[in-house]
């Protein structure tokens, strides 16, 4: 279907603002107008019953965290969302709203890590400091009110290239077990092939877009068949946990995202796979924009409760299932 009326009217507003593409700035800008363009586009900032930022130890050196909690005592379902930019731009404040939203509408306590950043700290920096942050929170569970049998991990774009890559370690590195997965519109093929529909738009995110954050995050192209890079070309994708995955029509990631979602379900793996028809990467950050974006975390709500269980607390005394 043609561009949606939203996204013609967001692409009308940035062709007359002269807004230029991120890949054309320097990392200092591209950060700072990133994280502009995320806070502009995310809507009403939704109060948390409690929000807090501490550090969990990472492979070199303590990684900032950033905790959403609705309200309840104990242990309980933990989402840790993986925020993106293309691994090289970002923070944990990146995703403050879509972990609100997602705290709010479904009783999970959800988890921001502030993974290193490329090009500073190229591949595999991120996938290992990504990995520990979960496994630090299962294992210490009480002290962070997580229940580690009702565990999963989710990210956007870059994070969800992440996300997949974190269930392929606790997989393969001695867990921790993943109850659910959430992979919005997840790069899953670093290698350079031809790009899905609406892939070279200057005023959109495009396949310029794409290979900028990956000459970043891969300063060696042969990185791109590693697996925790590209999780597509894993030879086994059987044992990863239930995953929905979300596209969007005109995204440049559109067609490795699906193809992922077919292997996963090829495997056994339970997947929902859901594609936004007129949308285009990003809209699942910008609900104050697009109203599919507000509909797609309506629905990723939707799967991590029947994944997680009913909202709700663990008392803190209870037994740890697979921690």
């Amino acid at each position: 279907m043609p561009l949606d009326p939203q996204v013609i009217a967001y692409r009308a507003a940035r062709a007359a603002a002269g807004v230029a593409p991120l890949y054309t700035r320097d990392l200092a800008e591209a950060r700072a107008a990133d994280l502009a363009a995320i806070r502009a586009g995310g809507g009403d900032v939704e109060p948390v019953h409690d929000v807090r930022d501490t550090t969990v130890p990472g492979p070199a050196g303590d990684l900032p965290v950033r905790i959403h909690r609705p309200a309840g005592v104990g242990r309980l379902p933990t989402l840790v969302y993986f925020f993106g930019g293309g691994w090289t731009l970002g923070s944990v404040d990146t995703a403050d709203g879509i972990c609100r939203r997602l705290a709010n509408a479904t009783g999970c306590q959800v988890v921001t890590v502030g993974y290193r950043l490329a090009p500073e700290n190229p591949f595999p920096a991120a996938v290992h400091d990504c990995h520990a942050a979960v496994r630090w929170l299962a294992g210490h569970a009480d002290e962070f009110g997580v229940d580690p049998s009702r565990l999963a991990v989710g990210g956007d774009s870059a994070g969800g290239n992440l996300a997949a890559a974190v269930t392929l370690l606790a997989r393969d590195s001695g867990g921790p077990p993943l109850a659910a997965q959430l992979l919005i519109y997840p790069n899953t093929d670093q290698r350079e092939l031809a790009a899905s529909a609406g892939d070279q738009d200057p005023l959109l995110f495009n396949r310029h877009s794409v290979a900028w954050y990956r000459g970043h995050y891969l300063p060696d192209p042969a990185d791109a068949e590693n697996p925790l890079a590209s999780p597509l070309l894993a030879e086994d994708l059987t044992g990863l946990p239930p995953a929905l995955v979300v596209t969007a029509e005109y995204d440049p990631l559109r067609d490795e995202g699906e193809r992922y979602a077919e292997r996963l379900r090829a495997a056994g793996v339970p997947v929902e796979l859901v594609r936004y028809d007129g949308m285009i990467h990003g809209f699942f950050a910008m609900p104050g924009v697009f109203d599919a974006g507000r509909r797609a975390q309506d629905r990723a709500a939707g799967f991590l409760r029947d994944r997680l269980g009913a909202a709700g607390a663990v008392p803190a005394d209870a037994e740890a299932v697979g921690g």
